[in-house]
Order: structure tokens, then C-alpha cells, then sequence
């Protein structure tokens, strides 16, 4: 077979085994979910497809995964001290919250001086998927949308590695 069409089936091999990826991800979510401290009734698929991009846009290597999973970890941790914030300024009224989020950003960028503490866009991704969880889930807790939201961003994460690992397992076997 022609170099080109070796290429072409690489590349559908690697598409069909991301889409099985995927497909996985959603039944793992159909599977737990019930057994979450919260969402049981809809789950959490979107947290884990947010940190299977943040795998890839972490350079897709097992360091930065693991860089990625501090971020989140990090950024959940940050958020939950911005709640705290805003409450204790909220004699402030409309500017509590801006309060706390001017305060812990200002903090949360001095981490990029620090190796392994250093992937910012997984803190505010994470952050921003915490914030989501808190405001549209009415028995969300600190510990219950931290729990939900690191099981499901560690999720992503591991499959962002299998993707890249298989997809290049797949294109060696294929285009040899």
C-alpha cells in the first residue's frame, strides 16, 4: 500500500479509536454517577471531556498530565478559598466575589514560577468547572464538587494519555 494511504488509514484508525475513547468515557459516566456524592441524576461527562483537552493542551506527555492534575487540584482549592473570601467580604455587596477572585488571581499566577505548580490554564479550567458545579448543582458542597470534580478531571486526564499513547501505538503498527 501507497505511504499516502497508510497515512489516510492511520488517521482513521486514530479517529475511530478516539471516538471509542469517548464512547467509553460517556458509559463510565452512566456507571458512576449514581454513586457520586452529588448529580446522580445527571452526571459529569463534560468534566472529564474538559480535562481530556486540558491532557493535549498540557503538551500531551505524562508529565504534563501530571502538571495538569496539580492544576486541578490547585484550582479547586484556590476556588474554594475565593467563596470563602467573597463571604468574608461581603459587607462590599456586588464586589465581594471580585474581591476574593482579584486576590487568589493575583496569588494563583506567582504558582508559574514554580515547577510542577506551574500549569495556570489547568487551575482556571478547573476553577471555572468548580464554579459551574457549585452554582447549577442546589447540593453541592465544598467537598462533594471537589470530590465530583477531581474523580471526573483525573478521568479526562488518564484518557487524554490513553488517547495519545494508543493513537501512537496504532500509527506505528499501522505505517510501518
Amino acid at each position: 500500500m501507497k505511504k499516502t494511504n497508510m497515512k489516510k488509514l492511520s488517521f482513521a484508525a486514530g479517529a475511530a479509536y478516539t471516538a471509542l475513547l469517548a464512547f467509553v468515557i460517556v458509559c463510565i459516566d452512566q456507571s458512576i454517577k449514581q454513586w457520586m456524592p452529588i448529580g446522580a441524576e445527571s452526571g459529569f461527562t463534560y468534566i472529564a471531556f474538559v480535562a481530556w483537552a486540558v491532557y493535549f493542551f498540557s503538551g500531551c506527555t505524562l508529565k504534563g498530565g501530571i502538571r495538569a492534575a496539580i492544576g486541578y487540584a490547585v484550582g479547586v482549592s484556590f476556588s474554594v478559598v475565593i467563596i470563602l473570601l467573597a463571604g468574608l467580604f461581603s459587607s462590599t455587596g456586588y464586589f465581594a466575589v471580585p474581591i476574593g477572585v482579584l486576590i487568589v488571581v493575583f496569588l494563583v499566577l506567582y504558582l508559574e514560577k514554580v515547577p510542577w505548580i506551574d500549569l495556570i490554564p489547568a487551575m482556571f479550567v478547573a476553577s471555572g468547572c468548580f464554579f459551574g458545579i457549585m452554582t447549577y448543582v442546589p447540593e453541592a458542597t465544598f467537598a462533594s464538587a471537589a470530590c465530583v470534580e477531581l474523580i471526573y478531571g483525573f478521568i479526562g486526564l488518564l484518557f487524554g494519555w490513553i488517547t495519545i499513547t494508543g493513537k501512537d501505538f496504532l500509527a506505528k503498527k499501522i505505517e510501518k
